[in-house]
């Protein structure tokens, strides 16, 4: 067989830039990278298998630690799957304050999504300005919910507690300080030379490799692909929602995406500030007997929860489709597929935000 390949070359699966263990194992030619082969690190193998046969309090627990970048809404969907099986409605200020902690985790998961790509591109002054100003919508998570990362906020029917009027202006401050600082950010980002040239170009994902691949989230949407979930979801219905989008395929798109969408979140928590009127937050209801698969939209995608609960409330069957798997695939069969140097392979790989314990659970 005639040699087409010059190098193998592997990256990982301990690798100062990722945040996960991860082997990228890339076959080159020249500085150019032929072909790419992903293997995945162990995470947290079998959360599924023990899910199931538990009543679903404790279900509520397991499923936002599938992924502690991303909690929330894994607590959301699941949540809200339930409530589907069980026919529980949930109050007009709850259904509020679920968007506020799902855009407040969108938020953190964003900032940190971008400062790990800028912190590969050895970017570190803008990854430090942007892994503290998470630092920001983390405490504004914690005034919410009473904590950072597993929050469990919501619960069927509603939420655990009501938003008081001064954490709701501190709230407010909040968002002002990480519009302001982000701004500022954005234009480093935006004009700086040297992020220029680590990031426009490369790692391209063409709108029809992006529907190959089934690629979501910001890895499509940076694709022209303007396809979001919550503009099914009937709260951000009633916001006006509408997806954010941009053209380039690149890791420069895929970054200012995010940035673009955290000025979003910033919006539409805003906007449910101001229109959030006095009431309760908990309805009430009983979880019954049923099976339901319900779908939401995850920093990084599509996340798609199928649960069964008995006629006790304990969970018969569950299962869970992460983003990252989907976007790991683009990334490894079209992202990287052409980078013409080796020192891309690593930036390239992180623009798609991938995530191993979403997608080994």
């Amino acid at each position: 067989m005639k040699k087409t390949v010059d190098v193998s070359l592997p990256l990982g699966p301990l690798h100062p830039c990722f945040k996960e263990p991860a082997r990228l194992k890339c076959e080159t030619r020249g500085e150019s990278v032929v072909r790419t082969e992903v293997e995945l690190g162990y995470v947290k193998k079998g959360i599924e298998r023990i899910m199931r046969g538990r009543p679903w309090q404790e279900v509520m627990f397991l499923a936002e630690r599938i992924c502690g970048i991303c909690s929330v809404i894994h607590n959301m969907v699941y949540i809200e799957a339930v409530e589907e099986i069980s026919g529980i409605a949930v109050p007009d200020r709850a259904a509020y304050l679920r968007v506020i902690v799902n855009e407040l985790d969108r938020i953190q998961s964003h900032i940190l999504a971008n400062f790990s790509y800028c912190y590969t591109i050895e970017h570190e002054t803008l990854a430090m300005y942007l892994l503290n100003l998470r630092e920001t919508a983390m405490d504004e998570l914690e005034r919410v919910t009473g904590a950072r990362v597993t929050c469990s906020y919501m619960v069927p029917g509603g939420v655990r507690f009501d938003l008081a009027e001064e954490d709701a202006a501190a709230l407010r401050q909040g968002l002002d300080h990480i519009e302001t600082e982000l701004e500022r950010f954005v234009r480093m980002f935006r004009d700086g030379p040297l992020i220029a040239l680590r990031s426009r170009g490369i790692g391209i994902l063409t709108p029809e490799d992006a529907r190959v691949a089934h690629a979501v989230g910001p890895t499509a949407r940076a694709s022209g692909i303007a396809v979001d979930l919550r503009t099914e979801h009937p709260t951000y219905r009633r916001l006006g929602f509408a997806p954010v989008t941009r053209t380039g395929g690149d890791n420069y798109a895929r970054t200012m995406l995010r940035f673009d969408e955290v000025a979003q979140s910033i919006g539409l928590i805003r906007r449910c500030l101001d229109e959030m009127q006095p009431g309760p937050v908990r309805g009430g209801g009983e979880v019954r007997g049923g099976e339901a698969r319900h779908a939401g939209e995850a920093p990084r995608g599509e996340l798609t929860y199928y649960v069964k609960t008995d006629d006790h409330g304990r969970i018969a069957e569950i299962a869970v489709r992460t983003p990252s798997i989907m976007n790991i695939e683009a990334c490894t069969h079209f992202m990287l597929r052409g980078v013409l140097s080796a020192a891309d392979i690593t930036s390239t790989f992180i623009s798609s935000d991938p995530c191993v314990a979403c997608t080994e659970r």
